[in-house]
């Protein structure tokens, strides 16, 4: 009965393995998951983006190792969970500071259909098919592809369609305003 009530604090709270080694697994993991999944064809990402979708896993798993006592002390995973803050900031703020950097990150969109024709070597290199852009372009109200001006495949897997409408180019063009408030 004694051990239904007893609290091994220092088995919750000291972690069992070095700071170093939990920050430097942390990193390893999230840093291969990143390149692994960069390189993934983009449409099978959905909405998410990759770093979202790393922080999501990885929390998710570092937390339930955390909480179900795979490691032996709440802090080990208080620091896996850091790491994964750590190197997530600083990938997009990488991204922000270095253009080139962002390249990286998140994939220049790519061109699907131009002029009304489909680009196939682009579809095959992402692996969509006829059918599934036919799909996507109804979705966006567009029936038929002689409609399309240009459709591009998005770094976060959606598709963005410019149709040759008269009413898309009398809109008038965004300005950024700079001043600070």
């Amino acid at each position: 009965m004694h051990r239904w009530f007893s609290v091994n604090w220092q088995a919750i709270f000291v972690p069992s393995m070095s700071v170093v080694e939990l920050i430097v697994r942390g990193s390893l993991v999230y840093l291969s998951l990143f390149s692994v999944l960069r390189f993934l064809p983009s449409r099978q990402m959905g909405t998410l983006g990759i770093p979202d979708l790393l922080v999501v896993v990885l929390f998710a798993e570092a937390a339930q190792n955390a909480m179900a006592s795979t490691y032996t002390s709440i802090t080990e995973g208080a620091i896996l969970v850091g790491t994964v803050i750590f190197w997530s900031y600083l990938l997009n703020w990488l991204g922000y500071k270095i253009p080139k950097f962002q390249q990286f990150l998140n994939p220049p969109p790519l061109l699907l259909v131009k002029n009304g024709r489909l680009i196939l070597r682009h579809l095959e290199r992402e692996l969509i098919t006829e059918e599934e852009l036919m799909s996507q372009l109804r979705q966006q109200g567009v029936e038929f592809l002689a409609d399309v001006k240009k459709a591009y495949l998005e770094a976060d897997g959606s598709i963005s369609i410019i149709t040759f409408d008269e009413k898309s180019s009398s809109l008038p063009q965004h300005k950024v305003d700079k001043t600070v408030v």
